[in-house]
């Protein structure tokens, strides 16, 4: 199984940027974490983090191109304003969950929608870094369970 991490605008900052919503994790120990938690499940992870809409968009039309299995996706900032993003996710057909470190919503009131919500398997949010963990083992059992039943 294949499956990319990708992270939208601002999360090179983690561990910096307002520690006190986003933890003191940074981009890197989440990446290295997220790589043991992927070889004891026997996952191939990679990972993306762009603070381009269209480098968000490209990779995930990139990921069709590389037959990956699946997204695991954390829009930022997008996620409440992308309809490019929301449609390139629909259009490869992969599965796909996003993530959010912080609860979006307990937060501003222009935080509590999604764009890309709806064309994802489900939304993690507020469960701090622990939720890409919990989101890419939610992801390699999804995609066991549907080889299972193909």
């Amino acid at each position: 199984m294949k499956i990319i991490v990708i992270n939208g605008p601002n999360l090179q900052l983690l561990g910096q940027r307002e520690p006190g919503i986003y933890g003191k994790t940074t981009l890197d120990d989440l990446n290295n974490r997220l790589k043991t938690v992927a070889s004891s499940i026997g996952v191939d992870v990679s990972f993306f983090q762009s603070n381009n809409e269209g480098g968000i968009v490209d990779k995930i039309a990139s990921a069709f191109k590389d037959k990956l299995d699946g997204i695991i996706i954390n829009p930022a900032a997008y996620t409440h304003t992308s309809i490019a993003i929301r449609d390139a996710i629909e259009a490869v057909k992969i599965p796909a969950l996003e993530v959010h470190i912080s609860n979006i919503h307990a937060r501003e009131e222009f935080r509590r929608s999604s764009m890309t919500a709806a064309v994802c398997l489900g939304q993690i949010s507020g469960l701090g870094i622990d939720g890409y963990e919990w989101a890419l083992r939610a992801m390699a059992n999804y995609l066991q369970n549907m080889k299972k039943q193909n």
